[in-house]
Order: structure tokens, then C-alpha cells, then sequence
């Protein structure tokens, strides 16, 4: 029997934890997502993206009526309250239909204009959490908005394809479908039903939920006996309109211009309703079962389901968690990290101001410098404490302060790869560190 102390101190334990499927991302891992985050920028601008930032919160019904009521996401993993206006609000579980929404709020497609699009920021979810997938995750998200063609699908999977061949990825594999539209998705789903009914024995308890509400998700579920009825169910491919089978057929032929390589998954459905035709998705086989880095596809009716006027899209989100998972099990380079370009010592107490006013300049000069801050405990620390810790955190410069250097307006300049140090005039400090070429970051 618990006792109202232990109660206590398991309070007090859990308020210095994090909630579960939720994580810090620290120092030792922080670098490497702003490497991803980088090369991501640098390519959604090549591309042509303009970036914008999203609320993390939005009103409840545009997600309800943009991702879908039938969807695991509004169903079961949406994080909802009221807040003290009485109103219904979310933390965004995906970045698609806040960016729909900002682009009708704000006019950014009117008269026909397009507009191309990107954010990142964090998603929430209250779904299992495992390997690569948390509920709060991070995405960056990219949508092309107003154009209607399979030339912006085409260049959506590029994209993506573009940003992981930069960071390095390997062994990727881009699976394709076609999910039709409304004019000849009802179709398809008659048949569908007509298929997974008569397999009903074999099917789970959720997926024969899905059966009358949606039953495409039943193609993607990961159950092995639903599974294995999934792999022989009528492809969408024989159902398509002319207009979904011609956008398709584009999309393959655009691929094949670009040299990527494809495969086809008649499976492949996505977990949200507002897509239309294509829907994608670029695999990795260092995964596992969640092996999906990046998904995506074409949403044409996205805006009128949320009450806008009618808007083609086409985008794709992937997770910093998996990418950055992919490229340290590939042995991928993140770039050098940052680190401490020089470290500003005092010899003795006098040097203190000194050394303050010299770390100053050298970080206005866009020189990275450290120096003693003192402990207010323990007071400064010793000259041989200050050495110390320019070894231990790397310093590739000590510039030396001490009564001598303070007698002569000078500055002893050591590199801590070879040991060599000079006397230099303290105004030219950071012109001698960038003649040796000593910028490291």
C-alpha cells in the first residue's frame, strides 16, 4: 500500500521527467539537427520555397474536416481542449492544413497566382511511441499550392529526393500510387468493401471498423492476417478516371526524365483523406517496419473540406527524428561541430577586466570565445584551471592575459594544436586568428 509520502516523492519524480513520448533534444544531438535543418533550408530555396512559421495550435474543426473524422489522427491521437473562451483548439498533429489555411487566410493564391511553401516546427500525437516516432516530433513540411498539373508532383518528389541526397541518405526507395478522386474513388471503394467483406473472417477489429467509414486505411495495415488479404485486393490502377490515369501516367513519365527510380505500391493509401492521385512515400531500409522518412501527395479538395474556395496542392513532411536516425546508422557526415574557436585566459586577477573586454571584441568580430565566468561558490578559477578547460572543450586558440601582455597592450596567442604562441597587439588579435586560419566553424 502506497503511503501519502511515496505518493509525494513519485509526484516530485515524475515533475523532473519528461512526459512519456516526448524527449529533450540536447547538446550531443541539438548540432546535428541544425545541420539537417540547414541543408534543408538551402534546398527548399533552390527550389524556389519561400519559408513561413505556423501556430502550434489551431482550431479544432480544421483538422476535423481537412485531415478527416475517420482518420487514427482525429480519431484517436489528436491532442484537444477547450481553452477559456469555451473554444475547441488542437495542437497541430501535421503542418498541411494550417499551411492551406494560412495561404486562403492571407490571399497568398489569388488571381491564379501559386504559391510554394515550407516550415518546420513541432507536431504532436498521442500515438504509441517507439523507435523514431514520438508525440511530440519535429517535421519539415513543404507544399506547392494553386497548381494542378503532375509537373509540381513531379517536382515535390524531387524535392525531398533532392534534400536526403544532400544530407548523404542511402538505399532509399520511392513507392507510388494513385488514389483517384471523388469521381472515381466511390467506384473503387464499392469494390473495395465488395472484396474486404467477403474476407471479413481474416480481417482485425479496427480494420472491420474502417470497412463502411474508410476502407482504403484497411490497405494499410500493418496486422499480418489483414496484411496478407491486403496484398491480393483489386488495385485502384483498373478504377481510375481518364483524367486520375493520365495524371498518373505524367507523374511516371516525369520520374523517369528525372532518372528516379520507382516503384509502384497499390497499397499505399497515407493515413490522412485529403489526398487525391498521387501519394508517395520514400522508404528506408535501416528502419524497420516504420521505415518511411519522408510522405507525401496531391490534395486537391484540402481547401473546399476546410470552407475555402478550390485550391490544387501537392506536398510531402518528413521527421527529424528519422532522418537524423537514417544517417547516423548510415555513418552519414553532419558537417564539424561547433565548437569553441578561442579561449581567453587571465594569468592573475588583474588580467579579469582585460580578458572580458578581449572576449567581447572577439565575439563581435564573429569569433566564438570563452572565457572564466568565476563560480559564485568558488570564485575565479586558476590560470591552470582556465588551461584545462580550453582543452576540454576544444578551444583550437588560448589568447594568454597577464601582467606582461597588460604592460605591453599585447596578447599571447597559443595554438593548441602545435603548442606555437606569439605575442600579438591586443587591436589585432582576430585579424592574426583568421590570417592562420584558425575559423573552424
Amino acid at each position: 500500500m502506497q503511503t501519502a509520502d511515496s505518493k509525494t516523492i513519485e509526484t516530485i519524480e515524475a515533475q523532473n521527467k519528461a512526459p512519456r513520448g516526448i524527449r529533450d533534444i540536447l547538446p550531443e544531438e541539438s548540432w546535428k539537427w541544425a545541420y539537417v535543418l540547414s541543408v534543408t533550408a538551402q534546398t527548399m530555396a533552390d527550389f524556389g520555397y519561400s519559408e513561413v512559421y505556423l501556430p502550434i495550435f489551431e482550431h479544432t474543426e480544421l483538422f476535423s474536416r481537412g485531415v478527416g473524422d475517420a482518420t487514427d489522427i482525429v480519431e484517436k491521437e489528436m491532442y484537444t481542449f477547450v481553452d477559456r473562451g469555451g473554444r475547441s483548439v488542437t495542437l497541430r498533429p501535421e503542418a498541411t492544413a494550417g499551411m492551406v489555411r494560412a495561404a486562403l487566410e492571407h490571399g497568398l493564391c489569388e488571381q491564379n497566382m501559386s504559391s510554394k511553401l515550407w516550415c518546420w516546427g513541432p507536431m504532436f500525437r498521442y500515438e504509441r511511441p517507439q523507435k523514431g516516432r514520438y508525440r511530440q516530433f519535429y517535421q519539415f513540411d513543404a507544399e506547392c499550392l494553386g497548381l494542378a498539373g503532375p509537373v509540381a508532383d513531379v517536382e515535390i518528389i524531387a524535392l525531398s529526393a533532392e534534400i536526403f541526397r544532400r544530407l548523404g541518405l542511402r538505399n532509399l526507395e520511392v513507392v507510388a500510387n494513385s488514389v483517384g478522386c471523388p469521381k472515381c474513388r466511390p467506384q473503387y471503394r464499392k469494390v473495395l468493401v465488395d472484396y474486404f467483406t467477403s474476407k471479413k473472417s481474416s480481417l482485425c477489429e479496427t480494420c472491420l471498423g474502417r470497412l463502411d467509414r474508410n476502407p482504403l486505411r484497411v490497405l494499410d495495415c500493418k496486422v499480418p492476417e489483414c496484411s496478407a488479404v491486403a496484398d491480393s485486393a483489386p488495385a485502384i490502377y483498373e478504377h481510375l478516371c481518364d483524367e486520375c490515369a493520365a495524371h498518373f501516367e505524367e507523374v511516371k513519365a516525369g520520374l523517369a526524365r528525372l532518372n528516379f527510380p520507382y516503384k509502384l505500391d497499390k497499397r499505399l493509401v497515407r493515413g490522412l483523406d485529403y489526398y487525391t492521385k498521387t501519394a508517395y512515400e520514400i522508404l528506408s531500409g535501416e528502419l524497420g517496419a516504420q521505415n518511411a522518412v519522408c510522405g507525401g501527395g496531391r490534395y486537391d479538395n484540402l481547401a473546399e473540406s476546410i470552407g475555402g474556395p478550390h485550391l490544387p496542392g501537392v506536398g510531402f513532411a518528413a521527421g527529424f527524428d528519422r532522418v537524423v536516425l537514417v544517417m547516423e546508422q548510415q555513418g552519414n557526415s553532419f558537417g564539424e561541430r561547433p565548437r569553441t574557436e578561442v579561449y581567453v585566459a587571465a594569468q592573475d586577477e588583474a588580467a579579469r577586466g582585460a580578458v572580458q573586454i578581449l572576449t567581447h571584441k572577439l565575439r563581435r568580430e564573429g569569433i566564438s570565445a570563452e572565457q572564466d565566468a568565476g563560480d559564485a561558490l568558488r570564485g575565479a578559477r586558476s590560470f591552470k584551471a582556465q588551461m584545462k578547460s580550453a582543452n576540454k572543450i576544444g578551444a583550437a586558440w588560448t589568447c594568454i592575459v597577464g601582467a606582461d601582455e597588460l604592460a605591453k597592450g599585447s596578447v599571447t596567442v597559443k595554438n593548441m594544436t602545435t603548442g606555437e604562441q606569439n605575442l600579438v597587439a591586443e587591436e589585432e588579435v582576430a585579424n592574426y586568428i583568421r590570417r592562420h586560419e584558425a575559423r573552424l566553424i
